[in-house]
Parts: C-alpha cells; sequence; structure tokens
C-alpha cells in the first residue's frame, strides 16, 4: 500500500482576541505517512483517528495559560490501533488519551492511553465526558433538596451536570446564550432555564436563592453576580473561565470578599488529577448510563480536519451545541 495522506491541524499563531480560521490553526496536507513500513520500534503504536474533542479550555493553552504548551493541539481524542509493536495493545484495540489533531498518529508515550471497554453501545465520540463526573464526585458532592446553578448549561460538560444533579434530587437552575438551546435544558430536566443575554441573572438568581452550587464555566462579571446568591457554605466548581480567554483584559471577580463572608469552598477541577481515583468507575457507570438513555447528550459534528479552525471558533462564541467534535471515522 502506497503512503497517505496524513492531513493535521496545526497551530500558526497566537490570536489575539478570538482564534482566526486559517490564521491560528489552519489544516496541512504536506504530510504523508506508510502505514505498512512506518517504524515502530521500541513499543510504538499506530493509530487511526476516530474523533477529536474540541474543548474551550483549548484557547488557554494558546496563551500559554495550561500547565501544557500548546504546540501542534493535544485535544483529548479517540483512535483505534491499526499496528502495534507494544505488548499492552493489540491492532482493533480503541484507546482515549491527549492527541494530536491528525488523522494517523504514532505513540510513544503508551501509558497515558486508556483502552476503553468494547462494546459499550454508544459512539465514539461520545467519550470521554470526564469532567462532569469527576468535579461531581471529588468537589460538588451535591445533596438532594439544595440548588445548583449550572452556566453555559447546554454544553458538553454542563448538560450531564444538569442530568446528574437532577437524579440526585437538586433543584437545577441552567442558563445558556442562545435561544435554540433552552428547550434542550428542559428537556434535561432543568428546574429554571434562562437565557443569560436576554434575562437578568441577578433577578433569576436573587428569585432562587440560596444557591448551594455554583458550578462555573465562566468566571468574571458571571462569577462575581453568583458569589451574592451563594448560601453559607456552598461550594463552587471551578472547570473553566471561558470570559477570560479571547479578550485582552478579562474582568476580575470583583467581590471576592464573598468567599469569606459566605464560608464558601472554591476549588478548580483537572481531570488529570483524579483519573487514578475515579476512572475505572466513571467507565463502568458512565458509557452503561448514555446507551440505556438514563443520560442524554447533544453533539455538533464535523468530518474533517479541514472543518476543525471554524469548529474551535464556534466552541469560543458558544455557537455550537453540546460537545463539539471532529468525527474522522465511526469505527
Amino acid at each position: 500500500m502506497p503512503p497517505v495522506l496524513n492531513t493535521r491541524v496545526i497551530f500558526k499563531s497566537i490570536p489575539q482576541g478570538y482564534p482566526v480560521p486559517g490564521q491560528t490553526l489552519a489544516a496541512d496536507h504536506s504530510q504523508k505517512i506508510d502505514l505498512d513500513n512506518v517504524s515502530l520500534a521500541g513499543g510504538k503504536i499506530l493509530a487511526k483517528t476516530l474523533s477529536i474533542s474540541i474543548d474551550p479550555y483549548l484557547r488557554g493553552k494558546m496563551n500559554g495559560t495550561e500547565k501544557m504548551s500548546f504546540e501542534i493541539g493535544h485535544p483529548h481524542a479517540v483512535a483505534k490501533v491499526i499496528r502495534s509493536e507494544n505488548p499492552k495493545f493489540k491492532v482493533g484495540d480503541h484507546i482515549y488519551g491527549i492527541m494530536d489533531w491528525a488523522e494517523y498518529q504514532i505513540f510513544e508515550n503508551v501509558p497515558e492511553l486508556r483502552i476503553l471497554p468494547p462494546n459499550s453501545g454508544i459512539p465514539w465520540s461520545v467519550f470521554p465526558g470526564k469532567t462532569a463526573y469527576y468535579a461531581w464526585q471529588e468537589v460538588a458532592q451535591g445533596k438532594e433538596g439544595e440548588t445548583i446553578y449550572v452556566s453555559t448549561a447546554a454544553g458538553a460538560v454542563g448538560s450531564v451536570v444538569v442530568q446528574l444533579a437532577k437524579q440526585a434530587g437538586l433543584k437545577v437552575i441552567a442558563s445558556a446564550g442562545h435561544e435554540s438551546k433552552l428547550q434542550f435544558l428542559r428537556d434535561l430536566g432543568a428546574d429554571v432555564v434562562f437565557n443569560y443575554k436576554t434575562e437578568s441573572m441577578e433577578n433569576v438568581l436573587k428569585d432562587h436563592e440560596p444557591i448551594d452550587i455554583y458550578w462555573d464555566h465562566v468566571g468574571g462579571k458571571t462569577t462575581s453576580t453568583v458569589l451574592m446568591h451563594m448560601n453559607t457554605f456552598g461550594r463552587v466548581v471551578v472547570i473553566g473561565q471561558i470570559s477570560t480567554y479571547n479578550v485582552a483584559e478579562a474582568d476580575a471577580v470583583s467581590n471576592f470578599p464573598q468567599i469569606l463572608f459566605r464560608r464558601l469552598t472554591v476549588r478548580g477541577l483537572g481531570v488529570i488529577d483524579h483519573e487514578a481515583k475515579h476512572g475505572d468507575e466513571f467507565y463502568a457507570t458512565i458509557p452503561g448510563m448514555i446507551a440505556r438513555g438514563e443520560l442524554k447528550y447533544n453533539e455538533t459534528i464535523v468530518r474533517s480536519l479541514d472543518e476543525a479552525p471554524q469548529l474551535f471558533l464556534d466552541v469560543q462564541k458558544g455557537d455550537n451545541s453540546g460537545k463539539a467534535v471532529i468525527v474522522l471515522a465511526d469505527d
């Protein structure tokens, strides 16, 4: 078999404000790979990428604000092993981990890859979805009768949190920035749904305070507003800060003393910190719930890396619905 095209997405320049498709990220068609003969010496594996998750936090890596440098990409992705010189991985295994934006890739650091369970009954694009589950278990610790407010609730993480909270018996307040997303949140069972762009967050929260848990994807002015309506000993789960990613000077949290006055617990969560503790539990629980229809999901899917730069911009502007994912192959 002759060498095949290995399309990639490359990071070309640090954006000033929102990323610009073609200038910040661009598809590259210059690389080919010989799938039959490329060397895998030293225990390497060769895999075909199936799906790539485009998450808001990747924008922070472009600014150098994340722990890892951005370089060529490093999103979370699912791939299928097509050749292996490592006894841990066999041809046909589906693997999940931090990968490049590329159709084919060779892995050397295989300990960081997880073999996904076969026959899960859900599309590979749905994996992994760990952020919501880990943070719910580790930080939120919601109790029946409490009230949670989930910002950007129609996204990949927020939509799962809404459902986990309802299943645990909490009152759920959920917001989104597009009218088209509000019905999705109602379908998930959210008790109070509002468009934060057209309705007063201050008034909504005042009507339903005190808030026991704030699930924060936004930061800035939104967090400042929510802190004023938190219950004593409430929890703030910090997952993202989308309001800060694409601006030169982000709004700071203006009423930080409320954390003291209300004795709040504020904690950020990184998935990698809880993989050892909750990983096996997650894979034994969540895929089955999705397959049985106990957890609903929504996806915005594109099917080529040429469309990735625009999808990345859509995620930053909130123009996608649910999880944004590049699906290069179904299996």
